[in-house]
């Protein structure tokens, strides 16, 4: 992913995009891309998946951010139909409902979004639009860092699956979900116009790089300076 990426060059001069990636133990794929534009935009598109041996929900932190407002989206994804399935969404959000209670009024609802698009939230997740003060970024950056440390301790307690039907299955649900960002992904029409169609495409599907330990150390220290660069 960053040997395909790194020698991206935005159409536009004045932005600045950067690409990372790894894969580990229980994770199929973590990957961020950034995009900023001096004094005009701000980017963060990051995500987490379980490798399909587990039915882990799917983390998911999207920003944007310009001079004026700054739209989020922070969730824990549902690989299943929560509306449906109450066995998965007890197993998983049960216990994390204290998260969105503690941010809910700090970071109020965005507005409407799609049925389509709900189909894919949990029942914590965060839709956010305000300005973009110093005291609400730090908000943010409080409930991106609870949230993903949610996220690793579901994965860490998470027992591997042995019944092949349910692996496939799991992988169909997280291909569901990619589909979804690829063709409805609202980061699309700005990445198409930052690095041109094809490439915009290719960032928001799955690509996997195992790092050593030290390359993944290397990456998190990246990853958090790129969020305090953005936030």
């Amino acid at each position: 992913f960053q040997e395909k990426f790194r020698l991206i060059r935005a159409n536009d001069d004045a932005a600045v995009l950067d690409a990372l990636s790894f894969t580990a133990p229980k994770i199929r794929l973590l990957r961020s891309l950034t995009v900023e534009k001096k004094n005009s935009v701000q980017v963060l598109d990051f995500a987490a998946f379980s490798e399909p041996e587990y039915d882990l929900p799917i983390f998911c932190a999207n920003a944007f951010t310009t001079p004026a407002q700054s739209i989020v989206v922070l969730d824990l994804n549902p690989l299943y139909d929560i509306t449906e399935d109450r066995d998965y969404k007890d197993k998983y959000y049960r216990n994390l409902m204290p998260l969105i209670q503690k941010y809910s009024e700090l970071l109020p609802w965005g507005g409407k979004i799609t049925s389509e698009s709900l189909r894919f939230f949990s029942p914590i997740v965060i839709w956010t639009i305000f300005e973009p003060t110093e005291r609400n970024h730090h908000v943010l950056y409080s409930a991106l860092m609870d949230y993903y440390k949610a996220w690793l301790q579901l994965t860490d307690q998470a027992a591997e699956e042995n019944n092949k039907t349910k692996v496939v299955r799991n992988r169909e649900a997280q291909h569901r979900y990619l589909t979804w960002r690829a063709e409805k992904d609202p980061g699309f029409p700005l990445l198409k116009k930052l690095i041109g169609e094809s490439y915009a495409k290719v960032s928001l599907l799955p690509t996997f790089t195992i790092f050593t330990h030290t390359q993944f150390m290397l990456f998190a220290e990246l990853l958090v300076a790129l969020i305090f660069r953005i936030w």
